[in-house]
C-alpha cells in the first residue's frame, strides 16, 4: 500500500520514564531526613512511568466495573466486577503500603512516605486510589473501638491484596470503605435518616439508603446511622462471621463525570448487621478521624494531578514545533507552562508538608496537631480548587491532541474537579476552617506563627500576611467572606513554605504572581523578570526521548 503521508512534528509517548523524579518531592523527603525512602519511591516512580503500569491504567478505564445483582438461578449476589488491570493495580497499591501500613510503620516519616508513593502511583489511575485511601483513613477511626481495632487493623495494614468475597477475619488482607452520604442531606449528614437499632448481643441492626457509597466491594465499612443516642458510627462487615452475606443491597452504580475504573453505588441496608465504633451521638466525631486522612489524601491528588498535567503539558511543547521554532522556546508559552510548574510545585510542598505534619501529630506532638487542623482544611479547600482550571490548561497546551482520549489528558481534565467534591465541597472545606478556629481559637494563632517563620524573606510575602491578619479584625462578615479569607491563608501557607524551603525561582515567581499584584485572572500571566527556564527545567520529565 502506498504510504499517501509522513507523519513528522507529533510527539512521542511520555514512557518508561521515573515519574518521582520530580525536585518537589525528592526535597521535602530530603528536608524531613526521610532519604531513606528514595530508592523505593524510585522503584514507584519506574513503575508508573512504565508502559505496563500505564497500560493497565488504560485498561481499568476503558472497562468500568459491571453490577451484577442476582446470578443466573436469581439469587441476590450484590458484586461487582472489575477489569483484570484494576485488580494489578489494587494490588500493587497494597503491596506499595498506600492504604494502611503508615499506621504500623516505626519509620518517623511514615506518613510522608507513603504520600510521596501516592503522588506518583496514583497517575496510573485516579479510580484505584479510592478504596486505597479510604482504607488509610479507617484505621484511626477504627481505634475508637479498641476490640475491633485488635481484630481487623492487622488486615488492614498488611501488603496483601485478596479481592475475595469471604469472611473478614479468615482474609490476610483487607480492603475499607465509607457510607455517608444520603440523597436528602449530602454534606448535611446529621439529617441522614438510615437508623440502627441495638441488639441483646451487642450489635445494631441498619436500615436506610446512602446515595454515594464507593468501592462497594471493599470487605468493610464505616457507616453513619441515627441510634438511640444520636448520629453514630457502625462497623459494618459485607460478610458476617459466620459466612453469610450482610443485608447490603446494591441498587445501581453511579454514572460519574469522573474516572471509570472505580465503582461509586448506591446501597440499601436491610435489617443489616453492624458494630458501635465508639459512643452513640457521637458519629460525627469518630468518623472525622477517617474524613480527615482523606482530605489529606484529596489534596495529594490534587497536587499529583497538577504534576502530571504540568509534565504532559511540558513534554508536548519539547517535542512539538510551531512557526518555525520549538513550543518550548516560545515566550508566551513558557510563561503559560512556568505558572502551570509554579501551581504545581506550590500545591505538592503544601500537601508533602501536610503529611509530614501527620507523622508529628500521630506521634503526640500538640502544636502539629493543631497546625495540621486549620492548614489541612485551608489547603483541601484552596488546591483542590485550583486543579481543574489547572487541568484545563495542560490539556490546552497540546491543543487537539489534548482533546482526544488517546492522550490521557481528558481523563485528566475529568477527574480534576472530584477532589474539590470528595469529603466536603468548597463552601463545606471553607466554613470548616472556621469552625476549627472557632473551636480552638489559638489554632489561628499557630498558623499565623507558622506563617510568621518567613518574615523578612519576601517583601511581598511580608505584605500578604499583614493584609490577612487585618482580614480577621472584622468577625461579622467572615462567614461570607469564608472563601477569599481562606484561600488567601492558603497562598500566604504556600507562600511561606516556598520562601522558607523551596527552589528561589519558583518562590519569586509565587510571590512575584500570586502575592504581588501582578498576575492576570488565568495560567500564563507571570510577570517579567522570573526565571521560567529554572521553573520549566525542574518540570520537565526526563525521558530518553
Amino acid at each position: 500500500m502506498t504510504a499517501t503521508h509522513e507523519v513528522t512534528n507529533q510527539v512521542p509517548p511520555l514512557v518508561d520514564y521515573d515519574a518521582a523524579d520530580y525536585p518537589p518531592v525528592l526535597e521535602a523527603l530530603a528536608r524531613d531526613g526521610a532519604q531513606d525512602g528514595l530508592d523505593e519511591l524510585h522503584r514507584v516512580g519506574a513503575l508508573a512511568g512504565g508502559a505496563e503500569a500505564q497500560k493497565w491504567g488504560d485498561l481499568a478505564e476503558a472497562h468500568p466495573p459491571e453490577l451484577h445483582t442476582h446470578d443466573r438461578y436469581g439469587n441476590r449476589v450484590d458484586e461487582v466486577e472489575y477489569d483484570p488491570a484494576y485488580h494489578r493495580l489494587m494490588s500493587t497499591a497494597v503491596e506499595l503500603g498506600l492504604h494502611g501500613a503508615p499506621w504500623i510503620d516505626p519509620n518517623p516519616h511514615a506518613h510522608l512516605l507513603r504520600a510521596a508513593k501516592m503522588a506518583v502511583w496514583g497517575q496510573t489511575d485516579a479510580g484505584h486510589g479510592c478504596p486505597i485511601s479510604m482504607t488509610y483513613a479507617v484505621v484511626p477511626a477504627l481505634r475508637h473501638n479498641p476490640k475491633l481495632a485488635a481484630a481487623y487493623e492487622p488486615a488492614l495494614t498488611s501488603r496483601v491484596y485478596d479481592p475475595q468475597l469471604a469472611v473478614p477475619e479468615t482474609k490476610l488482607g483487607l480492603i475499607a470503605g465509607m457510607s455517608m452520604t444520603e440523597k436528602q442531606g449530602g454534606s448535611d449528614v446529621r439529617a441522614g435518616t438510615t437508623r440502627a437499632v441495638p441488639q441483646s448481643d451487642g450489635s445494631y441492626r441498619v436500615t436506610g439508603h446512602k446515595w454515594f457509597t464507593s468501592a462497594p466491594m471493599s470487605d468493610v465499612f464505616l457507616v453513619l446511622a441515627q441510634a438511640p443516642g444520636g448520629l453514630s458510627c457502625f462497623f459494618l462487615p459485607r460478610v458476617l462471621p459466620d459466612g453469610s452475606r450482610n443485608s447490603m443491597f446494591l441498587q445501581r452504580l453511579k454514572n460519574k463525570l469522573g474516572n471509570h475504573s472505580n465503582a461509586s453505588s448506591e446501597v440499601e441496608y436491610d435489617d443489616a448487621v453492624a458494630w458501635l465504633v465508639g459512643e452513640e451521638g457521637r458519629g460525627v466525631r469518630t468518623i472525622i478521624e477517617m474524613v480527615n486522612m482523606t482530605r489529606l489524601d484529596c489534596t495529594i491528588a490534587s497536587a499529583s494531578g497538577m504534576r502530571v498535567g504540568t509534565a504532559n503539558a511540558i513534554h508536548h511543547a519539547v517535542h512539538r514545533s510551531a512557526f518555525g521554532k520549538h513550543l518550548v522556546n516560545q515566550p508566551l508559552m513558557r510563561n503559560v507552562l512556568a505558572d502551570l510548574a509554579v501551581e504545581a510545585e506550590a500545591s505538592t510542598t503544601a500537601a508533602l508538608w501536610l503529611a509530614s505534619l501527620t507523622d508529628r501529630a500521630s506521634n503526640g506532638d500538640e502544636h502539629a496537631q493543631s497546625l495540621r487542623r486549620v492548614s489541612l482544611a485551608v489547603s483541601k479547600y484552596f488546591v483542590c480548587k485550583r486543579a481543574p482550571m489547572h487541568a484545563a490548561e495542560a490539556l490546552e497546551c497540546l491543543g487537539g491532541n489534548g482533546y482526544v482520549e488517546d492522550s490521557r489528558m481528558p481523563r485528566l481534565y475529568r477527574e480534576a474537579p472530584l477532589m474539590s467534591v470528595w469529603e466536603g465541597s468548597g463552601n463545606v472545606a471553607a466554613l470548616d476552617t472556621l469552625r476549627a478556629m472557632a473551636k480552638a481559637p489559638e489554632s489561628l494563632q499557630v498558623f499565623f506563627d507558622e506563617l510568621d517563620s518567613a518574615a523578612g524573606h519576601d517583601h511581598r510575602l511580608d505584605a500578604a500576611v499583614a493584609s490577612l491578619k487585618d482580614g480577621f479584625t472584622d468577625f461579622s462578615t467572615v462567614e461570607h467572606r469564608a472563601r477569599r479569607l481562606v484561600g488567601e491563608m492558603a497562598l500566604a501557607l504556600q507562600g511561606a513554605l516556598l520562601v522558607r524551603t523551596g527552589h528561589p525561582a519558583v518562590a519569586d515567581a509565587f510571590c512575584a504572581s500570586r502575592l504581588g499584584g501582578d498576575w492576570g485572572s488565568v495560567f500564563g500571566t507571570l510577570p517579567t523578570g522570573v526565571d521560567t527556564a529554572a521553573i520549566i527545567d525542574r518540570s520537565t520529565p526526563k525521558t530518553n526521548a
